[in-house]
């Protein structure tokens, strides 16, 4: 199995629920916070050049919500700078294992990629459905810290 090294939002349900299925997977997990990461461009970058600019943002920011920031509308140099300046504008999760980089939750792409276990419940990317309670503000947050 795979040590990945997975960049979320503590607190949040939804990431909560994709580190225990990549761990019921029989991966190790290392969890990181997204918004305390020293994020560069060159650093980010490979976690998004497989997508287009538009698909960089966590369409659940309350900016990209309320039209405050329109990703479609950005270059890539733009974009970088507002996910590099507001971490949580970016897709979640980040993950990273053996050398791959991918951004977002897909679980087709990453049972493809490093093996997935099934689900009896659908696990994708981000927060809960809109009739529940969004996710923590990030001064809410309580870190899930690294763990194996």
């Amino acid at each position: 199995m795979a040590t990945v090294t997975f960049w979320g939002k503590p607190g949040c349900a939804g990431n909560a629920r994709q580190i225990a299925l990549l761990r019921a997977s029989g991966h190790t997990v290392e969890v990181r916070d997204l918004s305390a990461e020293p994020w560069t461009e060159a650093r980010l970058r490979p976690f998004l050049s497989r997508t287009t600019v538009a698909r960089w943002f966590n369409q659940g920011a309350s900016k990209v919500k309320r039209g405050e920031i329109r990703p479609e509308c950005l270059d890539e140099a733009s974009a970088l700078a507002l996910l590099r300046a507001e971490p949580l504008l970016i897709r979640r999760p980040l993950l990273e294992s053996g050398g791959r980089c991918i951004a977002g939750f897909e679980p087709d792409v990453i049972a493809a990629w490093i093996g997935l276990a099934d689900s009896p419940n659908p696990v994708t990317e981000g927060c809960p459905r809109p009739d529940m309670p969004p996710c923590p503000a990030p001064g809410d947050m309580q870190s899930t810290g690294a763990s194996s």
